[in-house]
């Protein structure tokens, strides 16, 4: 599997840390910022319109949403309501969108001719249809709905945010420990429990309502709302030594393919140390409703900082802390594709 240098689809003016895109428009949508620290950058949710360009895929700018002073560092997405981590809080965003038809620049110029200058003589230019000097393009608004602190610690923070199959409710965790479930949209809270001593760094919530969360006590628990279903058995059968601790980085569900009504669940396991000669990070596929262990798979040495699940369940992706990111075949584990992204930790990921 060689590695391979993605090309740039977008530069945004502040570190991005969220990705999301809309089925129903095509839109990605792009988050970050530089938080609340006097340097310049700014904080901002950016929707982007894709499209082919000549072969190759372009994104351009098409919504700026100004977050003030808060950076989004986690992103969940429910038809058109985004919820957006902010530091301790959970702040929900509704866009719209709608078709606006767009006038030429000579239009907006106020300018009386309409098309080039002709010279004596010559053949008059045709007039360009309304479909090609009238474009319809989008036009998007954004607005802030409920908000609400969503972490206690002393220095808290919320690391993750997810919906539920229907969007009707929506869970987060953070660096307390805590699962806290709210309504949408009213963000009223009505589950809340600690799942680890610790931060919790990931959660998924699976369509029977079951939720998987990882933390850094090591663990990976299976809860029905807030009682304890089982604990996930990786180190005790995993391909390493007792000597070397592992914890969960990551969960995520994901459709068998060909079998819409079963799941599997994926967990990337790293070394809880940084060590000098650091062992190999590990990904694993485990039965969505027993729980067992299905395979493991190394997955290289560098650091994984993100997992995603194509919606088709046909396909993992993986982001590193130094940049890089890799696709492997879901059923099988066996990497596809590798790629130098960027300089900087991935912390976002879709497939």
């Amino acid at each position: 599997m060689g590695r391979r240098r993605a090309p740039e689809l977008y530069r945004a003016p502040f570190p991005l840390y969220a990705l999301q895109v809309d089925p129903s428009t095509g839109l990605l949508i792009a988050a970050g910022g530089g938080g609340a620290a006097k340097t310049g950058i700014k904080n901002g949710v950016h929707f982007l319109q894709l499209e082919q360009i000549k072969g190759r895929l372009s994104a351009s700018l098409l919504h700026s949403h100004d977050t003030e002073t808060r950076a989004t560092m986690n992103l969940a997405l429910a038809g058109n309501i985004l919820a957006a981590g902010q530091d301790a809080h959970c702040q929900l965003l509704r866009f719209q969108t709608h078709q606006q038809k767009g006038k030429t620049k000579a239009e907006k110029a106020g300018c009386k001719e309409q098309g080039p200058r002709q010279r004596k003589g010559a053949a008059p230019v045709e007039k360009k249809s309304g479909a090609e000097t009238h474009q319809e393009r989008i036009e998007l608004s954004v607005e802030n709905l409920q908000a609400v602190q969503t972490d206690f610690s002393p220095d808290p923070f919320q690391k993750v945010v997810c919906f539920n199959h229907d969007n009707t409710l929506l869970a987060t965790g953070g660096t307390d420990g805590y699962v806290r479930i709210w309504k949408v949209p009213s963000l009223e809270k009505v589950l809340e429990f600690r799942a680890h001593e610790g931060e919790i760094e990931d959660l998924a919530l699976g369509p029977d309502g079951k939720l998987v969360t990882v933390g850094w006590d090591l663990k990976a628990s299976v809860w029905q709302k807030d009682q304890l279903v089982t604990q996930l058995q990786w180190q005790e059968n995993g391909p390493t030594f007792s000597n070397t601790p592992y914890r969960y980085q990551a969960c995520r569900f994901g459709q068998v393919p060909d079998q819409p009504t079963r799941l599997r669940l994926f967990t990337v396991q790293i070394p809880h140390k940084r060590l000098r000669q650091p062992p190999p990070c590990y990904l694993t596929a485990w039965d969505g409703s027993t729980f067992l262990p299905l395979r493991t798979k190394s997955c290289g040495h560098e650091v994984i900082s993100c997992l995603s699940v194509s919606e088709s369940g046909t396909f993992l992706g993986l982001g590193t802390v130094t940049g890089s990111v890799a696709i492997y075949i879901a059923f099988s584990l066996q990497g596809v594709f590798l790629s130098g992204c960027c300089s900087c930790s991935v912390s976002g990921l879709l497939l």
